[in-house]
């Protein structure tokens, strides 16, 4: 049913090529030295602010890469009303520096206007199927613009289930009209963590929908695994990507790294090593 399907939300998604996420830690040497690199993501919450040094940086990043907007506490699949002075923060800020597009989680982040800091997965439910739909096009409408929604990791899931997550994360996209950032780290340690085949989640994802890749590193404590976003990319990992840059092509791809930071040179590095075997996979 889904291969079929035309996405409006990803006609409009440049393709930017092999990126890495702007961290503290390397503004400056980004800012002087201009290494090259394709693009960057920048968490959105981090530079919706009404002045001073951190919107300095971001005009700086700005006048020489694209960027993209990721947030973190857009808490869709929440039952708190819709955070509207949010997201015209937001959408003033993407007025102002054009991001190629904005992102955010597939997940619920708190309730009761309290917040638990996490990415919370959701009851994969025809009642939470609605909601959630429901929620993207008012968000859309917000903004002006179709938004990517990430896949995240987990680490419980809800008896009340009744479908799959990626036939949940499809269905949304393709009801909302928006698109899918399918972050290939986090369909692995879910896939470990709840004993799914994580060929079985690519394979479910509707082609048109995928607008951006994630790749990350997590930590393995033995009986599960921990998206820790601090260690090197596994093999695993890796092949799971080739799968995807197969099936859905040469989709733009950013590298995430958020703690145990290294130097930039390496985080440049990994992104070579995604565009050579992005290019491999692709023949």
């Amino acid at each position: 049913m889904f291969e079929k399907a035309v996405s409006l939300a990803c006609a409009h998604l440049p393709a930017l090529g092999f990126g890495v996420g702007l961290r503290r830690p390397h503004y400056s040497q980004v800012l002087e030295q201009h290494p090259p690199m394709d693009w960057f993501e920048v968490i959105s919450e981090n530079f919706m602010v009404p002045g001073g040094q951190p919107l300095k940086v971001l005009e700086g990043i700005r006048e020489r890469y694209p960027v993209v907007f990721h947030g973190v506490s857009l808490s869709i699949g929440s039952t708190d009303p819709i955070r509207r002075g949010y997201l015209k923060s937001l959408a003033s800020l993407a007025r102002r520096f054009e991001p190629a597009w904005i992102s955010d989680h597939l997940c619920w982040t708190g309730v009761g206007g309290r917040s638990l800091h996490d990415l919370l997965p959701l009851p994969y439910t025809d009642e939470t199927l609605r909601h959630v739909v429901q929620r993207v096009r008012i968000v859309q409408e917000i903004l002006g613009q179709p938004i990517l929604l990430e896949n995240v990791s987990s680490y419980f899931e809800f008896a009340n289930a009744t479908m799959s997550e990626w036939n949940f994360l499809a269905t949304v996209a393709e009801e909302a009209d928006c698109a899918i950032l399918l972050d290939i780290n986090n369909i692995f340690v879910s896939a470990f963590n709840h004993r799914f085949d994580p060929r079985v989640y690519i394979d479910a994802i509707p082609i048109g929908r995928v607008g951006q890749f994630h790749l990350a590193g997590h930590s393995d404590h033995g009986g599960y695994l921990l998206d820790t976003h601090d260690h090197p990319i596994r093999e695993e990992v890796w092949r799971l990507y080739e799968q995807a840059v197969r099936r859905f092509g040469p989709v733009s791809t950013l590298i995430e790294w958020d703690d145990n930071i290294p130097e930039f040179s390496r985080l440049a590095a990994v992104a070579d090593e995604a565009r050579q075997r992005a290019r491999t996979a692709l023949g």
